[in-house]
């Protein structure tokens, strides 16, 4: 299968401190990939790269971003609008603030269908009823008549991604999709999305701190710290043998885990913009550390079994 979407060797900055790390990541046509580390790890400083929607204070030194073979980095302004919400679509944090609350649903839907493609308002209106029931909202000709403070957090989430299927995304950007959600509604999202994937070979980047749920659904995934990715396996793979210490470490602080014993916590916290650590950026909270070897070499991904890529000099 081709990469639907490549990084290669990004390097990102916040003003004078660097966040991103020779960043290198391959999704493939119709799988779901998985970018997991605790807050402020890079993850979604990694997918606003993707769409260009950066602070004004970043800047990318250095890399490139291929979706479907062209370099996003060399796009206009006008190329990445056409581009956005169209071949790639977002579904962000918050349901509750990404919609416009002066509007109707079918107002917005229709509007961001009529953007991306040449379609009578009537057609565009057809489309949004079509969008609508495969995200599983009953009674659709009433409900394009509501505004968003009329639906709950779930069924705003649903109508966001209905927005992404309206305009054939071939690449979600799912952000902490379930975050303002409750459990049951973070199952049927969740599920929606894998639909999703399995019917239209929709590619998914799926960013989270929550490896439960990543564990579910995930085909591939990345984990990432400090900036940057510390290791990649397939989904089985990964949670059935962790190689890097601070994936181990994440594993082994899930409850599922450890059913019968105390919940184990990762000492420490991670690194600031600010802090400049020599070598692997996890030593100082490592349960392997060895000195003069972690604290003298900064790691690269090795890949250590196949397909498995870790980045540790011990394991």
């Amino acid at each position: 299968m081709d990469d639907i979407l490549e990084i290669r060797n990004l390097n990102l900055y916040i003003s004078k401190y660097q966040v991103l790390y020779d960043i290198n990541l391959s999704l493939k046509k119709g799988i779901l990939h998985a970018l997991a580390g605790e807050s402020g790890c890079g993850k979604t400083m990694t997918a606003m790269s993707v769409l260009r929607l950066l602070p004004k204070s970043a800047s990318v030194k250095s890399g490139q971003i291929l979706f479907k073979g062209d370099n996003l980095l060399n796009y206009k302004e006008h190329q990445m609008r056409n581009l956005r919400g169209n071949k790639i679509a977002l579904i962000p944090q918050d349901p509750m603030t990404s919609l416009n609350p002066l509007y109707t649903i079918g107002n917005q839907l229709v509007e961001a269908i009529r953007a991306h493609s040449k379609v009578s308002e009537r057609q565009a209106l057809r489309k949004a009823r079509e969008v609508l029931d495969l995200v599983k909202i009953s009674d659709i000709d009433n409900k394009l008549k509501y505004y968003p403070h009329e639906f709950s957090g779930g069924m705003k989430q649903r109508i966001i991604i209905a927005m992404a299927l309206a305009c054939n995304a071939e690449l979600i950007i799912a952000d902490e999709p379930t975050t303002a959600l409750d459990v049951t509604i973070q199952k049927q999202i969740m599920d929606l999305l894998d639909e999703i994937k399995k019917e239209f070979q929709t590619t998914i980047l799926l960013i989270s701190h929550d490896l439960a749920l990543v564990s579910n659904y995930a085909d591939y995934i990345s984990i990432m710290y400090s900036g940057h990715i510390v290791e990649e396996a397939p989904a089985k793979d990964f949670f059935n043998k962790p190689i890097h210490p601070y994936s181990i470490a994440l594993i082994n602080s899930l409850p599922s885990r450890n059913p019968s014993l105390k919940l184990r916590t990762i000492e420490g916290a991670p690194p600031s913009l600010q802090e400049n650590i020599a070598g692997c950026k996890f030593h100082p909270r490592c349960d392997f550390f060895r000195p003069g070897v972690c604290d003298a070499k900064e790691p690269r991904l090795i890949e250590k079994a196949i397909y498995h890529f870790s980045s540790c000099l011990i394991k």
